[in-house]
């Protein structure tokens, strides 16, 4: 049987992430990135629940999940699923933009989270291969640019269909929900006191919210107490201090939520600063074709001098 791997990277200095993972055992608990995320599945069936529908991601399609986009992740059968992933922040994503001819443009989103483009497949590749292989900051910077404009071209300028909500009144409950969870994210808030913030009813407040965002609101705190401990994590606060900071009971907590969302544990993310850690056997072959790899130094992709 195929164990469960993952290599995983982070710029030291601005929202770029990427992994390189395959999974049989591991399921992706529901949850959403603050970045665009870009995957493309290299082999096995890659099953997930995306905007209200069921999809199966095959070889070669690219997975597009655009900022705060819930979503989940299961291997769809034996022996599990292959794919790399790329996190793009919005703030990189604009400010690529803004070096274009005429520095104007919307961001893209995607109102499909599949995509069956092989040239976006393939830029994606020499981008992930570039950032987890160490290249040079200005060969990553080249495949980064050529990335983001092969994903604005592929991406929509208005935002996705979402599912109608039939209380109008439901928007103005999600959106004092969020506020209060923002606002008292290290305390134990319970679902009487977001009834109490909203005016509504405990059953109302969990429905409104989980139509407007997708989730519960437990699992929208989680998020948020992740993605704090993630930013602290990434600063160089101590694993355990950045749990008990964003309200995790103690590290062990935090390692098993940290690990369900984004399928590295806090060390590995805290250690792949700058250069890719891998966790569990290797590959048995690399996947990415020749013609995708990154650039070398002074040459060409397709150089054999070595």
């Amino acid at each position: 049987m195929t164990q469960d791997w993952a290599r995983y990277w982070r710029s030291p200095d601005r929202p770029l992430e990427a992994m390189h993972a395959h999974f049989q055992r591991h399921a992706y608990h529901r949850h959403s990135h603050d970045a665009y995320s870009f995957g493309v599945t290299e082999s096995g069936l890659q099953a997930f629940h995306c905007r209200g529908g069921a999809h199966t991601s095959t070889p070669g399609t690219v997975l597009a999940f655009n900022p705060d986009d819930p979503h989940d992740g299961h291997a769809e059968a034996e022996p599990g699923f292959t794919y790399r992933i790329v996190h793009i922040g919005p703030d990189l994503v604009r400010a690529v933009l803004a070096d274009t001819a005429d520095g104007r443009g919307a961001l893209p989103l995607f109102p499909d989270p599949l995509v069956h483009a092989p040239d976006l497949a393939a830029a994606l590749r020499r981008l992930h291969t570039a950032l987890l292989d160490g290249s040079p900051r200005l060969a990553t910077d080249e495949l980064l640019h050529g990335a983001v404009l092969s994903v604005v071209r592929h991406g929509a300028t208005v935002p996705p269909p979402t599912a109608a909500i039939s209380d109008a009144d439901a928007v103005r409950v999600a959106g004092r929900v969020r506020e209060t969870l923002h606002e008292h994210l290290a305390e134990d808030v319970g679902a009487q006191d977001l009834a109490r913030a909203a005016g509504r009813s405990r059953f109302a407040v969990y429905r409104a919210f989980r139509a407007v965002e997708g989730m519960a609101p437990s699992d929208y705190q989680r998020q948020l107490r992740l993605r704090r401990a993630r930013a602290l994590i990434a600063t160089g606060v101590p694993l355990a201090e950045a749990a008990a900071l964003a309200a995790f009971a103690d590290q062990s907590h935090l390692t098993r939520w940290f690990t369900r969302y984004y399928g590295v544990s806090p060390g590995v993310y805290r250690a792949a600063a700058g250069h890719a850690v891998r966790v569990g056997p290797p590959p048995t072959a690399s996947r990415c074709p020749v013609a995708d790899r990154a650039p070398e130094p002074g040459g060409s992709a397709h150089r054999r001098g070595r």
